[in-house]
């Protein structure tokens, strides 16, 4: 196993929820950390959550463009690792009422938003390093109804992460795939039914409660240390995909 200790790491995504949970715990590690966020005071608040710490730089970035994932990844310059935790909230529609410009513009955050980021990490991304791409639970547990797009832009990742270890081989690629937990996004799903939802969730999981994002922050961690692992999806949802 590598160790984190004096390599810079990009975390895009970072400034809140499963992101800001990775950074935090890479920075523990003693990483180098570049987070980017689409919101400057997000990006703000991350680094008072961080302690200021100057190991820290920030940048702000949609990764739906391209022009600016090119220039933040000319800016990052050589890096070691690369984790993507950015997400919109998905469209939750049945498939009868669903809303296609709701549907591209997921599409094209989550899906084109990580091929973006690949294309352009490539460029100053160190041979043997890594990429660590966030999937999640609705693959393998799809709302019904309203889940079939959401299911099958999670379930591309994996192959995405198979084909690309290949290609990009001795780099690493991989994906982790979270169940339910704590973050800003889940109180945009469901607002103040947030809490009847996590309580009877929880009840059933094999791990008895909801994670926060420290509980999930080690299997990012595990994925940029391991050396051999690599065209992987890593699964850590408290055994959800069994219920």
């Amino acid at each position: 196993m590598a160790t984190l200790m004096g390599k810079k790491v990009v975390v895009v995504g970072g400034s809140s929820g499963i992101g800001l949970g990775v950074a935090a715990s890479a920075l523990k590690s003693g990483a180098e950390l570049v987070i980017v966020g689409r919101s400057p005071e997000k990006l703000q608040a991350a680094e008072r959550t961080l302690g200021a710490d100057s190991r820290v730089r920030t940048f702000a970035a949609d990764m739906t463009k391209e022009a600016k994932i090119a220039w933040l990844f000319d800016e990052v310059g050589a890096f070691d690792h690369l984790v993507s935790t950015a997400g919109t909230p998905p469209p939750g529609d049945p498939i009868d009422r669903t809303d296609m410009d709701v549907v591209r513009r997921f599409v094209d955050n989550k899906l084109i938003g990580a091929v973006l980021l690949a294309k352009h990490a490539v460029r100053t991304l160190k041979t043997g390093g890594s990429m660590t791409v966030t999937s999640g639970i609705n693959k393998d547990r799809p709302p019904v109804p309203g889940g079939s797009v959401v299911s099958a832009i999670a379930g591309s990742f994996s192959y995405f992460a198979r084909a690309l270890s290949l290609e990009l081989a001795p780099t690493r690629v991989n994906i982790v795939s979270p169940g339910w937990v704590d973050t800003p996004m889940f109180d945009e799903l469901v607002g103040e039914a947030k809490s009847g939802f996590f309580e009877s969730m929880a009840a059933r999981l094999p791990a008895g409660k909801i994670a926060t994002p420290a509980d999930i922050a080690p299997a990012y961690i595990y994925a940029m240390e391991s050396d051999f692992t690599t065209g992987e999806t890593i699964h850590i949802d408290g055994g959800q995909r069994l219920i």
